[in-house]
């Protein structure tokens, strides 16, 4: 394959990392500048030339988009999604990754633990704002900040009202309002989504009286095992912003997790140091999946065998299947097998045998059409209308 890599800059080590990661497996990359672009609109021919001169094609895309060149390298990678190929994260997703009040609104509609957060323009809904926050300390953070930058833990609310007040002068910069955990000051964790799993994590801890974590604030990073309500809560919150590539970060509260940003284009060095875990490779390997496997047709594929099919199975409170464990449902030894579950906006492939069934979840199951038609609750008939 011909694979792009979407950085502006060559050496650094996840762009020599992918470039590397790339080429072990067999695969030419090349890495393009992406300001060097210019996009030609035209009916029925979307194009794209790099340095003046039109671009070859492309099989796959690696987007590395740099926070100071959103608007520009969002429309690149939008171009190569109308020119047909394959984009390891889509442009819109990336669009709303980089908002951290828009991301926090998609999130908000979904069971994600998120921290209680504020966007105010007005000085005077400040102060009323921290009190609905439960008092400082609080975090001031820039909408568009990365790295760290632009994130202040105001230990007063005086200090919070003269920052946001500063802030908020003649250059007229749009800052968020955040309750504090401190039951995970100076500490976080950054789960590395791709595809539909965690591939590695490690937890990040600030150096000295710094509450922030950053490996680049001279944070300490080392490996971890996340439990399984912290993965699907980094993988769910991937999926709801649309990221294929996510580093998910996520303070560690009393309650649970609590997601603090879904980054789009998040760095190799720390991950991989940390936990000796090929990150990079996994990303190329998810190319492949996406763009090598040759397209068919499950079902009908599955469906030449005679009395066997595929069927969605939609789980109620009613169901026989609700409240019991894959392997606790009996579904095996009826020769039914569960490939997937697809659970609110999360997909749960190839799941354990002690994953529970629970009400609302949709089951994607192969096996005897006899039996998956007895799994199907019956259609409720209309009542007919008085003549």
């Amino acid at each position: 394959m011909r694979i792009a890599i979407l950085s502006r800059g060559p050496s650094l080590y996840s762009t020599k990392r992918l470039k590397e990661a790339c080429a072990a497996r067999g695969h030419e990359a090349k890495v393009l500048n992406t300001l060097s672009f210019s996009i030609e609109v035209e009916q029925g021919e979307p194009s794209l030339y790099y340095r003046s001169k039109r671009l070859r094609d492309y099989d796959a895309v690696i987007p590395r988009i740099g926070a100071s060149v959103t608007f520009f390298g969002t429309a690149v990678v939008r171009q190569f999604e109308q020119m047909g190929t394959f984009c390891v994260n889509p442009s819109h997703a990336i669009s709303v990754s980089r908002d951290k009040l828009r991301a926090l609104q998609v999130l908000s509609r979904h069971r994600i633990g998120i921290p209680k957060t504020l966007f105010v323009r007005d000085t005077s809904e400040i102060l009323p704002g921290i009190e609905r926050l439960g008092g400082a300390p609080v975090v001031i953070k820039l909408l568009e900040g990365t790295q760290g930058i632009g994130v202040i833990l105001a230990e007063s609310t005086k200090i919070a009202e003269a920052i946001i007040e500063t802030l908020s002068g003649p250059a007229q910069m749009n800052v968020l309002l955040q309750e504090f955990v401190k039951e995970s000051r100076g500490r976080d964790v950054r789960a590395f989504v791709v595809g539909n799993q965690v591939v590695a994590a490690m937890r990040r801890t600030a150096k000295g009286d710094e509450f922030r974590s950053n490996v680049h604030r001279g944070g300490v990073a080392e490996t971890v095992e996340l439990d399984e309500v912290y993965e699907r809560t980094a993988v769910h919150a991937a999926q709801i912003i649309g990221l294929r590539v996510a580093g998910v970060d996520m303070l560690e509260g009393p309650d649970g997790p609590v997601l603090m940003e879904v980054n789009s284009s998040p760095g190799l060095e720390g991950i991989e140091k940390a936990t000796g875990v090929d990150v990079a490779g996994k990303i190329v390997r998810l190319i492949e999946d996406e763009v090598l496997f040759p397209e068919l047709d499950l079902r009908q594929r599955l469906t030449l065998q005679s009395g066997y099919g595929v069927m969605e199975v939609p789980v109620t409170e009613r169901s026989e299947l609700c409240g019991r464990t894959i392997e606790g449902s009996g579904l095996r030894e009826r020769d039914v097998v569960v490939l997937t579950i697809q659970r609110g906006s999360v997909s749960i492939p190839n799941p354990r045998r002690d994953r529970e069934i629970l009400d609302g979840d949709l089951l994607l199951c192969f096996g005897k059409n006899l039996t998956l038609k007895s799994l199907t609750p019956p259609r409720r008939r209309r009542k007919k209308k008085a003549e």
